[in-house]
């Protein structure tokens, strides 16, 4: 299972966005729900690094189906905006193919 963590301030502030582990729909090269996973965090990453301002810290391991980003600073709309379509697309996911391969837990700090 795929684990996704959004934290996030008292204020609303995004903070960190944190994926962890391969969600086991099917064998690996064929698994559609980590492929949707995955392409919809790094693919905000990368638009948050590439058409925003968006000062963050990012780490990966891919074997271990891991990402990190930690975002720095206040965000621009767009930023926020591109982080809310991340987790529109990332709750259709859930229900779509079920809790048992995707789990997003929400962290106020």
């Amino acid at each position: 299972m795929t684990s996704i963590t959004i934290i996030k301030s008292k204020n609303g502030e995004y903070k960190e966005v944190t994926c962890q582990g391969h969600a086991g729909y099917a064998d690996a090269g064929s698994d559609i729900v980590c492929a949707a996973v995955s392409m919809l965090v790094i693919n905000t990453i990368n638009s948050l690094e590439e058409l925003t301002d968006t000062e963050m810290e990012v780490a990966s391991s891919e074997e271990d189906g891991f990402i990190n980003c930690r975002l720095e600073g206040p965000l621009s709309a767009g930023a926020n905006l591109l982080l809310d379509a991340m987790i529109l697309g990332l709750k259709n996911v859930v229900s779509q193919y079920g809790r048992q391969y995707l789990k997003l837990k929400f962290k106020e700090v």
